[in-house]
């Protein structure tokens, strides 16, 4: 991109993982309203199970995530407790044992589990609910805490997907993130999950860490490719030191300033597609050209739920654990985030949600407005408008508030149809704030576009 545009476009927006986005949550909807919304559901509905397992053994500085620190397994095992007391609550709540297709294990660390707890945790879900055969179970895998008899629980578990967080194979970033983690730690894990038969490979990298270089990122990149992964994400770090204090401790003159994230950025993403032929999926996800998430990209069905990029087209997300956030018809809900109180709440024998938003008419037109624009890089407003019983012309004021960018080859409007050209992509969710009601309502901080 060029620099004129990438000095102008530096924007902090959402990164439109729902919508409403979570700082519009609030203290409105507790545990009553998510009880009540669970029996509410139909039946029929096939379900998106998410599990939070907030605990890690050692904190990485440039973490956004909600996650305690422990050497120690007792307080994890009480965590579990009420996890699984959480599931029961829930699955209780529901108007029939119902259908679930995908299951996502995320943190935190998964991997801080015991073996023995992780198959008791998918047990547990297996008799709670209707898990389908060909059901997606995907984990989130730290290499440094998973050891072997961990991956072949996993394996046994029936784990069809692994998410390898690696960020750099730079030896002095990673010590600048406080995540030491020996290549060949990473290539042992790999090693074991293909050996037990897992069969799904991800690997989650950043770019805009400290002292970052172009050729680091490069190397990391090639390094990470030569795994075999069928999917690669390349996320922006997202520094947010008033919201994560422990981002403090990475000096601010580390960071690569505008400019270089940019090109970190964008040759990153050459290198994997032009050099690696992966095809990119919106703005930060890649895939193989034979992976169901390319395929679904091809057939303008892929969708973005909390955990970014998904073929998980389920319209009902329970989350479960300290800041678990679940997505059901009638709107979002998130659990508390301090694991005592998640506890507690538990015991008590009551739901630990403690915000959330229901959403309206509006609310669903807009989510499918953002979700098209954040999946397929255009959208016809009056095709998606016509599904929701509305007429596409209310949004002339957002048509018109593209024109900046329009201007500056960012995007594409023809009628209203809008396309987010190839430059633009970058800048997808500035052109997807244009749609979002909430966005001005307080001053919200968010991370930087890219």
């Amino acid at each position: 991109m060029r620099s004129d545009l990438s000095d102008k476009y530096d924007l902090r927006v959402p990164r439109y993982t729902s919508y409403p986005t979570a700082p519009h949550f609030h203290g409105g909807i507790d545990s009553a309203t998510y009880g009540a919304w669970l029996g509410g559901i139909d039946p029929a509905t096939e379900l998106s199970l998410y599990l939070h397992i907030a605990y890690c053994a050692e904190m990485c500085w440039f973490c956004g995530c909600h996650t305690k620190i422990t050497k120690r397994y007792a307080p994890v095992a009480a965590y579990m407790d009420a996890l699984w007391r959480e599931i029961d609550m829930v699955a209780d709540a529901l108007p029939a044992r119902m259908t679930a297709r995908h299951i996502h294990f995320g943190g935190g660390s998964p991997t801080i589990l015991s073996a023995e707890d992780f198959v008791r945790t998918v047990d547990s879900l297996r008799r709670r609910f209707a898990v389908k055969a060909d059901a997606e179970i995907a984990v989130e895998l730290d290499p440094r805490t998973a050891d072997e008899a961990y991956v072949a629980a996993m394996a046994g578990a029936g784990v069809t997907r692994a998410s390898i967080g690696v960020q750099d194979f730079d030896p002095k970033v990673q010590e600048a993130i406080n995540r030491i983690q020996p290549y060949a730690v990473t290539a042992q894990v790999i090693e074991w999950l293909r050996r037990h038969g897992v069969p799904e490979i991800n690997m989650d990298l950043i770019y805009g860490l400290p002292y970052q270089t172009l050729d680091g990122l490069i190397d990391t990149i090639d390094r990470a490719v030569a795994f075999g992964p069928k999917r690669i994400a390349l996320f922006g770090y997202a520094h947010v030191p008033w919201m994560k204090k422990h981002q403090r401790l990475i000096p601010d003159e580390a960071l690569p300033d505008t400019q270089l994230r940019w090109r970190q950025y964008e040759d990153g993403c050459r290198r994997l597609v032009e050099t690696h032929g992966y095809v990119q999926i919106g703005l930060d996800h890649f895939a193989a050209p034979d992976d169901e998430m390319a395929i679904a990209l091809k057939a303008r069905r892929l969708h973005r739920n909390f955990q970014g990029y998904t073929t998980d087209s389920a319209d009902t997300l329970i989350g479960f654990g300290a800041s678990g956030i679940g997505a059901l018809p009638q709107g979002y809900v998130a659990n508390v985030g301090e694991i005592h109180a998640y506890r507690d709440a538990i015991a008590k024998g009551e739901l630990a949600t403690q915000r959330g938003v229901a959403i309206n008419g509006d609310d669903r037109l807009r989510r499918a407005i953002i979700e098209r624009l954040m999946c397929d890089l255009d959208v016809d407003l009056d095709a998606v408008a016509g599904r929701f019983g509305a007429d596409g012309a209310q949004f002339a004021p957002e048509l018109a508030s593209l024109a900046p960018l329009e201007a500056d080859g960012l995007v594409r409007v023809d009628g209203r149809k809008i396309a987010v050209t190839e430059e633009g992509r970058t800048l997808v969710r500035a052109v997807c704030a244009t749609f979002d009601r909430y966005l001005k309502r307080g001053e919200q901080r968010h991370s930087k576009a890219v």
